[in-house]
């Protein structure tokens, strides 16, 4: 990664512009084409960088719920219990951490009540208990790249 895609990516956790060409305008404030921006956009999401990029919802404001919810899942069955888990639409990331409970995911359902249908049918699944640890109160961590 380049001093430009750094400052790509710096410049575009601060949301796009609201205009007619917004990724025009970011491409003039990086000193670089609206093509090339694109390209590199989609390199970074290509070579895993960037693993999402697209608007960030407040799922409780709009009546939904959202969740961080982790398994035990054991080691030899660990990559086809992550396929099982990441199958519904309501997981929206899974992470493997080293520890007892090895594997993360954040569940985000359109409505408080979906969100205990949708554990119970990934226990169900995957015949492992879902641990749910909702939110107490919320951060915002802001990376920021060093170019």
């Amino acid at each position: 990664m380049d001093d430009i895609d750094r400052n790509l990516i710096n410049t575009l956790q601060n949301g796009l512009p609201i205009c007619e060409s917004p990724y025009r305008q970011i491409a003039v404030a990086l000193n670089i084409t609206e093509t090339e921006l694109l390209v590199r956009l989609k390199n970074l999401l290509a070579e895993g960088v960037l693993t999402r990029f697209g608007p960030l919802y407040n799922a409780e404001q709009m009546g939904g719920a959202l969740s961080l919810a982790a398994v035990k899942a054991p080691a030899e069955r660990f990559e086809d219990l992550a396929q099982i888990i990441n199958a519904f639409p309501e997981v929206a990331h899974n992470y493997a951490r080293n520890h007892a409970l090895n594997m993360w995911f954040v569940l985000a359902t359109e409505t408080p009540e979906q969100q205990q249908h949708v554990i119970n049918a990934i226990e169900m699944q995957t015949g492992l208990t879902v641990y749910n640890l909702p939110k107490i109160k919320e951060y915002f961590v802001n990376l920021k790249l060093e170019a």
